[in-house]
């Protein structure tokens, strides 16, 4: 039985793609060790797999990747294993040091365009640290994918690489209804269920309320402007139809996502990483059988238009926008949605994963 080590530098606890990714490769016949951080204030977790958090005295910043990479090293040095599996770019140099120093073979999971984040766009010092980083290690790895056509394809380009793709399709699901802990007074719910980041468009959604006294919008998810949005929310006097329920744990948000009317992924264009994206989120409505309204950007534009399961946004100007999801939730989408569903899956990715890994060079 090979061992495979996996890596992420986040607590494990909400990663849906790492976890179905581990639970694959142990059901293929693969001894799995997923390795993640210890935060302050962390919750336990309960896998079928080996699993293991390192703690670490800084949790955010250069400090917290210098510590958590020095550590992962260390940690990755001494552990049996026979292959490595490296989430995005934050822990890709010690799992690469340790393939070259002790000659295991490294499997590469980029989950985004890392290098191209508005976060580190705005820093130009730091990006050219991980863009420094990409040009080194990726021309020299066989075996890495990606979640989506667009990104495999820069990479593919910019580096000469041979990057395949999974997608990050949820698991096949019955459709489980839970209850909102609010009344919603049979209005229309429109939910945005992820990170709360700028270029979410969170905050053109919060204006385009203005103009929907009979809809709620919910949000689902916690992040960096999590307060700012609320404090846009009090500013604009539409406390009583959007609400924040915070960051919530898989289990769930498969209750909670059924019960929306619509889900909503307006991420704007702000460089390639959100122009290439191919949010879980939408996948996760489609899976609840909930229709969505996406931004016109490549990924997102050829679900919708090959499965026809919503709509993409035509104008960004918030009352059009209000005009186009009364429309839109008006719609019967239904027949579309259950056939999607039966599509897009994990359970059709798993062959393309397992053949990765037992194919690895």
């Amino acid at each position: 039985m090979k061992r495979i080590i996996v890596t992420v530098s986040n607590d494990l606890v909400t990663d849906q793609r790492v976890d179905k990714v581990c639970m694959t490769l142990f059901n293929a016949g693969f001894d799995v060790l997923l390795i993640g951080r210890k935060l302050p204030k962390y919750k336990l977790i309960s896998r079928i797999y080996k699993t293991e958090r390192i703690s670490l005295f800084f949790n955010k910043g250069f400090l917290f990747y210098a510590e958590f990479n020095i550590r992962l090293f260390f940690v990755l040095l001494f552990l049996k294993k026979d292959l490595l599996l490296s989430n995005d770019l934050d822990t890709l140099l010690p799992n690469y040091l340790i393939s070259k120093l002790q000659r295991k073979k490294i499997v590469y999971d980029s989950h985004e365009l890392f290098s191209e984040i508005p976060e580190l766009v705005e820093r130009p010092f730091v990006n050219k640290c991980w863009t420094f980083l990409e040009k080194w290690i990726l021309p020299n790895l066989k075996n890495s994918y990606t979640v989506c056509q667009s990104i495999a394809d820069y990479y593919n380009e910019k580096y000469q690489t041979n990057f395949k793709t999974i997608l990050n399709l949820p698991t096949k699901k019955s459709v489980l209804k839970g209850k909102l802990p609010f009344k919603t007074d049979s209005k229309k719910i429109i939910l945005y269920q992820g990170a709360i980041n700028i270029g979410r468009g969170l905050e053109l959604m919060i204006d385009t309320m203005l103009f929907l006294p009979n809809h709620l919008l919910v949000i689902i998810g916690n992040g960096d402007i999590y307060e700012d949005l609320q404090k846009q929310v009090v500013g604009n006097n539409k406390v009583e139809n959007i609400f924040f329920l915070g960051k919530m744990l898989p289990s769930e948000l498969h209750q909670l996502t059924p019960l929306a009317d619509l889900g909503i992924s307006i991420e704007e264009d702000l460089g390639l990483n959100y122009r290439f994206a191919l949010p879980n989120k939408i996948f996760d409505y489609i899976q609840a059988e909930v229709p969505i309204l996406v931004s016109d950007l490549p990924e997102m534009r050829n679900v919708v238009l090959k499965h026809k399961v919503g709509e993409i946004v035509s104008d960004r100007n918030p009352e059009m926008l209000a005009k186009q999801i009364l429309n839109l939730v008006g719609k019967d989408f239904s027949s579309a949605l259950k056939i999607a569903k039966q599509e897009l899956i994990w359970e059709h990715q798993e062959e393309k994963l397992i053949d990765i890994f037992t194919n690895c060079k």
